[in-house]
């Protein structure tokens, strides 16, 4: 009696969360120097009207633009370093080589869910927009997680989730469906759904 090979695992989930940042880091940092740019030119060329105040309001707002767009420049190595959530047949993994990464077995974890809060936020332009922020909740499966996975402390009741690891993974809701389906593939037994945790107000 002969028996076929075992199947293949299923194929890991992989979210390039340090390069979707460095797109934004660059898009944002463009589009606040160009405006910082385009008002100061504007103060230069006597094109502001309204007096002396209103010419300096205008010069320290495009100064400020200016220097908004220069963040993205100075905070570069850390905000874009090379960061990969993964989830496979073997577990979550966070992959930061130059930050904190950590790994986590399937056996260790007695739930997984994510959670947004869709945020309204000023934005350069002055006007209202709704951004949903992501994040991924690791629940532990016995009181021992904490002890063998001290590189995670950091994500301990992170927010608002309690008892557990709150992961943010940023403004992006395609990240949503990306592991909801990984989930219902490799653990559907310990995916907990989508959390909606309503509204909160900030600036971008």
């Amino acid at each position: 009696m002969t028996y076929g090979p075992y199947p293949p695992p299923p194929p890991p989930v992989v979210i390039d969360v340090g390069g979707d940042t460095k797109v934004r880091l660059i898009a944002g940092g463009a589009v606040a120097a160009a405006l910082g740019l385009v008002t100061l030119v504007s103060v230069a060329a006597g094109q502001v009207t309204g007096g002396g105040g209103v010419t300096v309001a205008a010069a320290v707002l495009g100064l400020g633009f200016l220097a908004i767009g220069l963040l993205p420049v100075l905070t570069w190595r850390r905000t874009a370093r090379p960061r990969r959530l993964i989830l496979d047949a073997h577990g979550v993994r966070w992959d930061d080589p130059r930050g904190r990464p950590w790994a986590v077995g399937w056996a260790e974890l007695s739930g997984v869910g994510l959670s947004r809060t869709r945020q309204r936020a000023v934005t350069l332009a002055d006007h209202l927009v709704r951004r949903t922020m992501v994040r991924l909740d690791l629940f532990p499966a016995d009181p021992g997680f904490r002890a063998r996975h001290p590189e995670m402390e950091h994500l301990w009741e992170f927010h608002t989730v309690r008892n557990g690891y709150r992961l943010p993974l940023g403004s992006r809701p395609a990240y949503v469906p990306l592991i909801e389906e990984g989930m219902r593939r490799l653990r559907p037994a310990a995916y907990l759904g989508v959390k909606d945790e309503g509204f909160t107000v900030g600036l971008v």
